[in-house]
């Protein structure tokens, strides 16, 4: 059974699905994230940061993450860009990469999910630590939700597979 085919029963199972796809999808903008940062330097970086946030900057000067976006692209350095590349890129790859397993009802790839979410979680509650943003917040979140989903899912596949 694949919950990927249409086979979801309940709303446990589409929200389920929601939340693994979102997270897929996150992992792929990561990874076209981290490519894009390989190919550019943080000059070309901030310049375009600096033609995005213009409009509304001349709008609101003021504007809290337009400033932010262009103070954090100002301050980029070469090993910034490349610590940034890799980490989006490996970020990105390991969920596309168990979100795929998942969806393909690989039984293995749920405590994978759940232990790599796991990890990740403990990454971002410190670095909401040293650097708190609702962004972080709201990411952590919604990670700690895909992982009660995972498991939930992952109990119900186990029952379904010895039924």
């Amino acid at each position: 059974m694949s919950l990927w085919r249409g086979e979801a029963k309940d709303w446990w199972d589409w929200l389920f699905i929601a939340g693994v796809i979102l997270k897929g999808l996150d992992g792929a903008v990561e990874i076209i994230g981290g490519l894009l940062l390989l190919v550019a330097d943080p000059a070309q970086i901030h310049g375009l940061v600096l033609r995005l946030t213009q409009p509304e900057l001349a709008e609101d000067p003021q504007d809290f993450i337009a400033t932010h976006l262009l103070h954090a692209s100002g301050t980029l350095t070469g090993s910034a860009v490349a610590y940034a590349a890799v980490y989006l890129l490996v970020h990105g790859a390991v969920k596309v990469v168990l979100v795929t397993a998942v969806l393909m009802n690989k039984l293995w790839a749920y405590p994978w999910m759940i232990a790599v979410l796991l990890v990740f979680i403990g990454y971002q509650i410190y670095q909401f630590a040293v650097s708190p943003t609702p962004g972080l917040v709201a990411l952590t979140v919604f990670d700690a939700l895909v992982v009660v989903l995972t498991w939930h899912e992952y109990r119900r596949q186990r029952e379904r597979q010895a039924a």
